[in-house]
């Protein structure tokens, strides 16, 4: 069956349930050193309470992919959601530690039952013209999340450290109810009928991983490794950065991080459409992993606030395109697996959301400007890899696709 329009009301519920789920998730960011505190734990115990919900977020995000293709987009979704309410409720109750350690672990699974099934059903509900759109404004609703959710948590904690978890775990639970009403489920019960009675058996994370090195859509999968570990790692020591380095208030990071932020966020929702229109996304890749690895050599080189502004918002400006560009072309690859190149996206992101605060931790620790230097390596690194896939003789130039993967989503799509 082929789509002749994208239906853009399912993806105002998408938007709305993601952002709540990046809020939540980012809650915890100005609070969390004071919870430790009321808890009388250890910096080592909260490096490892941040890194537990990157380690199920790992584990599941492939679980998440293929049960979104058996079961239904709106079931995972739903799934995900209920799970990440339960999560934020439990971390808003617990008064030991290892509750925290179930409430994160908890969140990082909602987001793998989330995240991949989301991205998916963008796909299912918009042609492949418009599909960078949909993906650009299910990004930007994302990316909002993440930059405001650090403040709203620290606007409710003046009302009660825990009083943030608990309001999340409240408009959670709307989102809920929202998707279970007006979200209709895009994928089709042949189809979901089909990849549960496949005989073909899911492997191990492991296994999922090691064959996605062989497939023509690894080398953007791995882009999403390198692109989360640079941002990541940047966003991890850049507050560590400027206060050493600069003096820096806490005021003045929060005004830089949040305005840069968003200048990506309206970047993803307003301009990354038009530049599809005159550029490919290859060449939209090309361009913004060098401007971000100028601006992470720019960052050693400000002296001023305004310049260090001016190089954060370049920055963020550049990797929030990328994330919308690499996941178009994905989504063009993907053919009839949309669910699973979802969940090994997802996968991906979160091994760069693990490796990169933590190795630009270490690097900050032995010279503040390491952190910095390797990042800019890897966005220099991953335009040579665009450049290179480029040329490779399996892609039609002009549209950058592999024409035997242009074939089957045809065949797919009739």
């Amino acid at each position: 069956m082929t789509k002749t329009r994208s239906n853009w009301g399912p993806l105002v519920i998408l938007m709305v349930n993601m952002f709540i789920t990046m809020v939540g998730m980012g809650l915890i960011i100005p609070i969390l050193p004071k919870f430790m505190m009321e808890l009388g734990a250890t910096g080592r115990e909260m490096g490892y309470l941040i890194a537990a919900m990157g380690v199920t977020q790992l584990i599941f995000s492939p679980i998440g992919g293929e049960m979104s293709d058996k079961y239904g987009r709106k079931f995972m979704i739903v799934l995900g959601i209920g799970v990440f309410t339960l999560s934020q409720l439990l971390f808003g109750l617990a008064d030991q530690m290892w509750l925290l350690y179930v409430s994160r672990m908890l969140s990082g699974i909602g987001a793998a039952l989330l995240t991949p099934a989301m991205m998916a059903y963008v796909a299912d509900i918009t042609v492949e013209e418009e599909r960078g759109k949909g993906l650009g404004l299910f990004s930007a609703s994302m990316s909002l999340g993440i930059v405001i959710g650090p403040g709203i948590g620290g606007f409710l904690a003046e009302y009660g450290l825990r009083v943030p978890f608990y309001v999340a775990a409240a408009v959670a639970g709307v989102s809920v109810l929202l998707s279970l009403l007006f979200l209709p489920e895009t994928q089709s019960r042949e189809a979901r009928h089909l990849a549960r009675t496949s005989e073909k058996k899911r492997e191990n994370l492991l296994k999922q991983m090691l064959s996605s090195f062989r497939a023509p859509y690894f080398m953007l999968l791995l882009l999403v490794f390198m692109m989360t570990f640079g941002l990541m790692g940047f966003e991890s020591v850049i507050s560590l950065y400027v206060t050493e380095k600069h003096g820096f208030t806490p005021k003045d990071i929060s005004l830089m991080i949040t305005l840069g932020a968003l200048a990506g966020v309206f970047t993803q929702a307003v301009l990354f459409e038009r530049l599809l229109r005159r550029f490919s996304e290859r060449q939209i890749l090309m361009a913004m992993f060098l401007l971000a690895a100028v601006m992470m050599l720019a960052v050693l080189a400000a002296k001023t606030y305004v310049a260090i502004f001016a190089v954060t918002i370049l920055f963020f400006v550049a990797t929030t395109l990328i994330r919308p560009a690499v996941n178009t072309l994905l989504s063009k690859m993907a053919g009839n697996e949309q669910g699973f190149v979802a969940g090994m996206n997802n996968a991906y992101m979160s091994l760069g959301t693990i490796a990169g605060p933590a190795i630009a931790g270490v690097l900050f620790d032995v010279n503040v400007n390491y952190p910095y230097v390797l990042g800019a390596a890897f966005m220099v690194a991953s335009m040579v890899m665009v450049i290179r896939w480029k040329e490779s003789p399996g892609l039609r130039k002009q549209a950058g696709i592999p024409a035997q993967v242009k074939e089957g989503a045809a065949a797919a799509r009739e």
